[in-house]
């Protein structure tokens, strides 16, 4: 657990759930994540999500991480839906969830980079793959398709 992330203050979007969307869209909900107005945030803040928590959150988190988009992050455990706590950096210009997921074969990601990214050395897809979830460019290093969850840039 990180005491800095509970510390910072101006949390900018808070999105709640009920119990009945966890029950019945939690494989459709994996992306959820993209979903939320996190371009708002500045540097040094930190984004609250009261919502319901899956498994595919963590490895979104963890790919936005590795590219520097957002800061730590932490999942807490509240024994309900549960929370995450992000720190924002202030390089989120737009993020969006796909929906429906749409079948990408290897051959086909870059249609998909030019349809939703400003440039191709900007942004990143993220992709459900039968290796997890990871971005366009680990992807095509694996010589693999799978399911657009979303994308941010």
């Amino acid at each position: 657990a990180n005491s800095s992330l509970k510390q910072k203050s101006g949390a900018v979007a808070v999105r709640h759930s009920s119990k009945e969307e966890r029950k019945d869209g939690a494989d459709e909900r994996v992306g959820g994540l993209l979903e939320v107005d996190l371009e708002r945030g500045e540097a040094g803040e930190a984004a609250v999500f009261d919502s319901a928590v899956v498994e595919g959150d963590r490895e979104i988190l963890q790919t936005m991480q590795k590219h520097g988009y957002i800061g730590e992050f932490e999942i807490v455990d509240d024994h309900r839906a549960g929370k995450i706590v992000v720190e924002l950096t202030g390089r989120i210009n737009k993020c969006g969830v796909i929906s429906p997921r749409f079948d990408v074969e290897v051959k086909d990601i870059e249609k998909w980079i030019n349809n939703l990214l400003p440039s191709r050395q900007f942004g990143h897809i993220v992709i459900s793959t039968t290796y997890g979830i990871m971005d366009h460019e680990e992807a095509r290093r694996k010589r693999t398709g799978g399911k657009i969850l979303g994308f941010f840039y």
